[in-house]
This record gives C-alpha cells, sequence and structure tokens, in this order.
C-alpha cells in the first residue's frame, strides 16, 4: 500500500491508503488542469491555464520507511523518491534505476553528493559534483535521461526553451548536448553571468544547442517564455517543453537532496522505534525558489525539517515571509551570487499552493495580479502561515565576501557566493543545539572567480575551466529595442518553427 494526503477545501489533511495499481496524476497550481501523467508534465512547461504542475496527491513518507533508506547511497535515494512519483506502468522500476545510475555516472566524486564536515558545527551539503559544478546538474541529468527513454519509445522529437540566470542553461546544455530526438534553446541574460557560466553554454557546438544571448535581466527572459509556453497551439505542434525548475520532474529530482540530507545528518538512526524523529534544519540559497519548494514537499511528505531560504540583495522572498510584500523591485540589483538574481521566484507558486490548501481559484488570482503589476499583497493570515514553515534573511555583498573569508581562514574551505548566502547564517544566527543544521552548497567557487578573487582568497581553477578558454563559442544576439519582449518572442518563435521545419524536411522520405 501507498500511504498518500489529499486537502480538503478547508485546508485539512486526509490521509488515505491507495493500492500499489493507483497512478500518480498531477495537477495545475491555478486549478484549470488535472488528471495528467508524469509523462505529460515531463514534456510540458507551464501548465495550459499559466500555472505550474504538481502532484495530486503527496505520499506520506512514515518513519519506518524512512528508517529502511537510512544508508542508502544518493543515486539509491533518487530511484527510491522517484518511484513514488513515477509509476511503472510508465517507467518500470528496473528501468529507473539504469536511467539515474547512467544520469548520475559521470559525477566527480563517487558518492554524487558530498558532506563537509567543519568547524563549530558547519556542516555542508556540497551538490555541485557535476559536469557544469552546479546542483543543476543533479536534477537536469536525470529529467534528460527520462526524456530520452520516452523519446526512444516513442520515436517523438521535443524542443527543449530554457531561460537561465546562470547554472540552468549550461546544465541543460550538457545534459542534452547529442541527445537524439531533442533540440534545446537556452537564452541567458548577456554581462549577468560568470565567464565559465557563460563558456559552459556557449562553447558547445552539437548541432542541437541553440544559445542566445539577450540584452536583460534573467527575469525579462521570462517574459516572453511564458508567453511561448500560454501559445498551446505552439507548444502542442513543436513539441515546446521546459527544463527549468518550472518542470515538476526538476522538483521530483531535487526532493531527493533533502531526504538524502536528512537520512545523513539529522541523526535519525539513534531515534528508537516508537520514538518521534529527530529534525533537521536545511539552510538554502534561494533565487527562483526550486529548492525551497522541494524542501517543502518533502515536509509535507512528513519529513521534520526546519527551511531556512537565504538570499542576496534581490530579497522578494524575504519581504514577502517577514513582511508579506510579495512584490518586484524596480530592476534586478546584480550581485556577486549571480545565479539568484531574480526577482521573480516562480517556484513560490507551488508553495502558495500547498500553505492555501490546494486553492487552485486563489492561487490563480495571486499569481495573475503579480504577473500583471509585479506585486501582491499577502493578508497577515498568510504571512503568517508562509512564516510559520519558512525562516528567511538577505545578504548583501559584503556579507557574502565576509563569509568567504571567515569560513576560508577557520576551515581552508572556500564557498562560491551562493553557498556563502547560505553559510552567512551559520555566522549571524548561532545554532542553539538540539536540531541539527546543514548548509546547501549549490555551485563550486571555481564557477566564480572574480568573486574569489575580490574577498582574496587563493584559488586555482581547474584543468578543464582552463580549457573552455581555447573553445570556439557561438550563440546569437537577443538586442535590447523600444519592444524588446515582444521582439525576444518573435526571434525565438520563428526560430523554433525553423526547427521544427528543419527537421520534418531531415526525416521525410525522399521523393
Amino acid at each position: 500500500m501507498i500511504i498518500v494526503t489529499s486537502c480538503t477545501s478547508s485546508g485539512v489533511f486526509m490521509i488515505m491508503c491507495r493500492s500499489q495499481s493507483w497512478i500518480m496524476q498531477y495537477c495545475s497550481t491555478r486549478g484549470g488542469v488535472g488528471g495528467w501523467s508524469f509523462r505529460d508534465v515531463l514534456f510540458s512547461g507551464y501548465a495550459p491555464d499559466g500555472g505550474m504542475f504538481m502532484p495530486e496527491t503527496l505520499p506520506v513518507l512514515d518513519p519506518d520507511r524512512l528508517r529502511s533508506w537510512r544508508g542508502l547511497s544518493y543515486p539509491k535515494v533518487v530511484v527510491e523518491v522517484a518511484s513514488l512519483f513515477i509509476p511503472p506502468q510508465l517507467i518500470p522500476r528496473d528501468d529507473l534505476g539504469v536511467l539515474v545510475g547512467e544520469a548520475l555516472s559521470g559525477f566527480s566524486v563517487p558518492e554524487v553528493v558530498r558532506v563537509a564536515r567543519l568547524k563549530d558545527g558547519l556542516t555542508v551539503l556540497e551538490l555541485f559534483h557535476g559536469e557544469t559544478l552546479a546542483f543543476k546538474d543533479l536534477a537536469m541529468s536525470c529529467t534528460v535521461h527520462f526524456l530520452s527513454y520516452f523519446l526512444k519509445k516513442e520515436s517523438r522529437r521535443a524542443i527543449v526553451v530554457v531561460g537561465t540566470s546562470g547554472d540552468t542553461g549550461g546544465s541543460a546544455i550538457q545534459s542534452a548536448k547529442g541527445v537524439p530526438g531533442l533540440d534545446v534553446v537556452v537564452v541567458y541574460p548577456r554581462g549577468r553571468v560568470t565567464p565559465v557560466q557563460e563558456k559552459h553554454m556557449t562553447t558547445c557546438l552539437e548541432d542541437n544547442v541553440h544559445v542566445f544571448a539577450a540584452d536583460g535581466s534573467s527575469d525579462d527572459i521570462d517574459q516572453p517564455l511564458r508567453r511561448l509556453f500560454a501559445d498551446q497551439q505552439l507548444v502542442l505542434s513543436h513539441g515546446l517543453m521546459s527544463l527549468n525548475s518550472v518542470n515538476w520532474s526538476r522538483i521530483l529530482v531535487q526532493l531527493a537532496h533533502f531526504i538524502y540530507a536528512y537520512l545523513e545528518l539529522s541523526g535519525v538512526e539513534q531515534a528508537g522505534v516508537g520514538a518521534s524523529l529527530p529534525e533537521l534544519e536545511v539552510v538554502v540559497p534561494t533565487g527562483g525558489a526550486g529548492n525551497i519548494a522541494a524542501g517543502f514537499i518533502v515536509k509535507q511528505m512528513g519529513v521534520p525539517l526546519r527551511l531556512v531560504a537565504m538570499v542576496n540583495s534581490n530579497d522578494i522572498v524575504h519581504r514577502t515571509v517577514t513582511r508579506g510584500d510579495f512584490s518586484m523591485a524596480d530592476e534586478v540589483t546584480q550581485t556577486l551570487a549571480t545565479a539568484i538574481d531574480i526577482q521573480d521566484p516562480y517556484n513560490m507558486e507551488r508553495v502558495f499552493w500547498l500553505l492555501l490548501g490546494r486553492d487552485g481559484a486563489s492561487v490563480k488570482a495571486m499569481m495573475e495580479e503579480f504577473q500583471r503589476s509585479h506585486r501582491h499583497s499577502l493578508s497577515e493570515e498568510q504571512r503568517r502561515l508562509l512564516s510559520s514553515v519558512l525562516t528567511t534573511g538577505a545578504v548583501s555583498d559584503e556579507g557574502i565576501l565576509e563569509t568567504m573569508r571567515r569560513c576560508w581562514e577557520e576551515n581552508q574551505y572556500l564557498l562560491c557566493p551562493h553557498s556563502a548566502v547560505a553559510v552567512w547564517h551559520h555566522y549571524h544566527c548561532p545554532h542553539s543545539g538540539g536540531v541539527n543544521r546543514c548548509y546547501v552548497a549549490t555551485a563550486s567557487p571555481a564557477k566564480f572567480q572574480a568573486a574569489v578573487q575580490r574577498a582574496g582568497l587563493p584559488f586555482s581553477p581547474p584543468a578543464a575551466l582552463q580549457a573552455l578558454d581555447g573553445l570556439p563559442s557561438r550563440c546569437q544576439e537577443l538586442r535590447r529595442s523600444a519592444d524588446w519582449s515582444r521582439d525576444w518572442e518573435d526571434r525565438l518563435r520563428r526560430h523554433i518553427q525553423d526547427l521544427d521545419a528543419a527537421r520534418k524536411s531531415r526525416s521525410a522520405p525522399p521523393p
């Protein structure tokens, strides 16, 4: 039997049992779509009603199951978690194990995810040992393997469209390059990513990779992409889909980060049968809020987590939790932690949906107002509800540099600026004990050499990154214009249509 949670219209969670033949289905956070399969949501972006896909019900991880997973490797935890959301009718369990194993086989450390235990209880969960040295590689590589599985099985093609603030684009490209049946279109903000992030995108010359450099911020890029995905004729006729964390599969794999951290660091193995499970506090650098959404879902599944979202000067998540001010600033602030320079934390929609008892109508009204006016005020009741499950903090560039220096001085351990956003919490919010705590390191400092140098710390780039300097590169430009958002949309639309026409021409039988 599988235990799942559902929610009544009043927000009360109910626990039900379903047989193993029951198939997980997905719905939109805005209430207009339901009954979709994992395969359906995998080959999608935003839901047709503009919302984001979520499971209609959530499995509950009871204490016995959690204890039985203690000691599993990270890849095996991913398989266990994924099997709760991907029915064997779609991907048989043995195939799922093979796909995850292949996806995670190329990481630079054998355990894939590594835990660093430093001075004074500072524990860092290193998620950056993939090809592009960022946590995105974990979920991206698995998701692309799931896609490839269905593309081969169904003899079909798809076009992936990705907007990136830095790390997502390179990870999508490295995971999808050369995959038969898949084209990937990546749009990144020119001048707002590091040289390494840019080279991870522009030096890939595979025929199925198409890179655009836009004169704007990552939030600017999101505007035309949302409209492209809202055009259901375009989506359906050209097989358009997303590999941003809009895609549920990305969030699904990220659930494993939190569950693995809990199994390794909470002390659950010391809790006897019948005893209450210990809590674990997880501190996460936050931009688009995909990791925080994943952590909150895991919490809803019964894992006792305390979640802390740390942001840089783009502090919308912090203002939302502390003041109910869910509004964008006039413009995105460029900081040392470039990958979280985001004012539209779109995965908060998933958090709101769960907090509001899966009330699609309320979420739809809230998010449509936010997208129209770039602001929404939470009621005090909603703010209190959010602050009861999520703590936040905001860190300046000077705070980032201070944290990088102190961590190096005390541990000879180098943090990237995003990981420093999280670890700042360690130095400024002392741990009271009783609950273990870990900090999520989302990227390698090797990707952010300028920040390391600005902090005055020693650094030698790995040979693989130095080799990027000598590689040829290519990208297309999306220039700023009077009507730049529509112009970018039209340019990308034509490119998608041309890609589809070209692949159909190549597959057509000779006359």
